[in-house]
């Protein structure tokens, strides 16, 4: 059999890590984790990483690899993912990988586009905007030079929006064309599993969940890293609107409102990311056998 990747994708409190582990169990296996905030330690319960004991069901990689304090790219983390899949393709086929960031997955997948080195004034001239101005202009701009990343993009992500920015000014196109080419060419096959709920469930799911992590302290994990709220890992859903009720800029109730509201827009956009892949196959969660089945029958193949 060749070397096989199972990729494990989908919106936001959807189920992934559950299937995952179960697949991997399945076929004992391991875990690659595809996401761009479980890596780092610092985060947890906003996160939403597997708990103890999943982690000690099934063995995962890149989960509290990293520190916030590291620099750490979808880049970075495509090298990282690649040399890690030659270790465990040494002894054991298949491996699994899941996440829900599409960059991450795609990093893997596809390979990331090979891009030319950009001037390092452009993104000084960008930061300085979103200094000044904030986000919400910049992502303006965004929309109107590349659109189709624009629906894509995570929209709450200033790292994000600035490369995206930095790229067209630098190359004079954008960015989507980069995306766009060729993918690289990989050493094994790809079995990509999605998976999707009606879509007022799946808004429910994400409620209870975004309750859920409240109770369990989401509020007062928020405030132990408020000092490094400028840092790139903490620019995401489920941390930034609890600092900035922190800095008084709306009480607690709308923020809470926040956190919901941008937890499932952010599931909006990751099905988007996730659609363009006509290759993925998509299964409701509670579809364990037949995801089993599609899995071992692709394997055959």
């Amino acid at each position: 059999m060749r070397k096989t990747l199972i990729s494990v994708v989908g919106p936001t409190a959807v189920g992934k890590t559950k299937l995952a582990i179960e697949i991997a169990q399945y076929f004992g296996t391991e875990i690659i984790s595809a996401d761009s905030r479980q890596c780092y330690r610092e985060m947890n319960i906003g996160t939403a990483k597997p708990s103890a004991d999943e982690l000690r069901l099934v063995k995962h990689h890149f989960i509290n690899s990293h520190s916030i304090h590291d620099f750490f790219s979808a880049g970075a983390f495509e090298k990282a993912a690649l040399a890690k899949l030659d270790d465990l393709f040494a002894e054991l086929n298949p491996v699994v990988m899941v996440g829900g960031s599409g960059l991450y997955v795609e990093a893997v997948i596809e390979g990331l586009a090979n891009i030319p080195k950009i001037n390092t004034s452009i993104r000084t001239e960008l930061v300085d905007k979103l200094n000044s101005n904030g986000l919400g202009p910049l992502f303006d701009t965004l929309n109107s030079m590349d659109p189709e990343y624009a629906q894509l993009v995570d929209k709450q992500n200033p790292q994000r929006i600035i490369r995206a920015l930095e790229v067209f000014m630098g190359t004079g196109k954008p960015y989507s064309f980069w995306r766009n080419l060729d993918s690289a060419k990989r050493d094994f096959d790809i079995i990509s599993v999605g998976l999707e709920l009606d879509r007022e469930e799946l808004y429910k799911r994400i409620d209870r969940r975004m309750d859920v992590m409240i109770d369990e302290g989401l509020f007062n994990e928020a405030d132990a890293l408020f000092q490094f709220k400028d840092l790139n890992p903490l620019q995401t859903v489920g941390y930034k609107e609890i600092f900035n009720h922190k800095l008084g800029k709306y009480d607690y109730d709308e923020c809470i409102r926040l956190l919901k509201r941008n937890s499932r827009r952010y599931a909006k956009r990751q099905l988007t990311w996730f659609k363009k892949n006509e290759k993925t196959r998509w299964f409701n969660p509670n579809e364990v056998s037949q995801i089993r089945s599609f899995i071992e029958t692709s394997l055959k193949n």
